[in-house]
């Protein structure tokens, strides 16, 4: 199974309902709430993700299972769990010029504090 979940653009300003992801240094807001499905990434100056791939959009897809989605991919950024405890492990690539999220949720969860 690969569904959309969401868009990702990055912003610089502070948002309403904003959480925290750790690993990237980022805080970011639930698409679930949002009518087309956006979530806003704001960046830590300290942020350990590149800088172009910080200015550039994404498009996360929800899966049953990463690794077929990463095989034979450039993987950008490793699988890693997204909250504590972890909602969905979620790792990235690029395909055709395009960053894509691909995102294995948890049983019952669906966001951050189990949203």
């Amino acid at each position: 199974m690969k569904k959309f979940h969401h868009m990702g653009l990055t912003t610089t300003e502070t948002q309403p309902n904003e959480d925290y992801v750790e690993p990237s240094k980022c805080w970011v807001t639930d698409p679930n709430t949002h009518p087309y499905r956006v979530e806003l990434l704001r960046y830590e100056p300290e942020s350990t993700v590149a800088a172009d791939f910080q200015a550039l959009p994404h498009v996360a897809w929800e899966v049953d299972e990463l690794e077929p989605y990463l095989e034979g991919k450039e993987v950008v950024i490793a699988p890693f769990d997204v909250d504590d405890p972890p909602f969905a492990r979620v790792a990235f690539t690029i395909e055709d010029g395009l960053y894509n999220e691909y995102m294995k949720f948890y049983p019952g969860r669906t966001w951050f504090g189990g949203k």
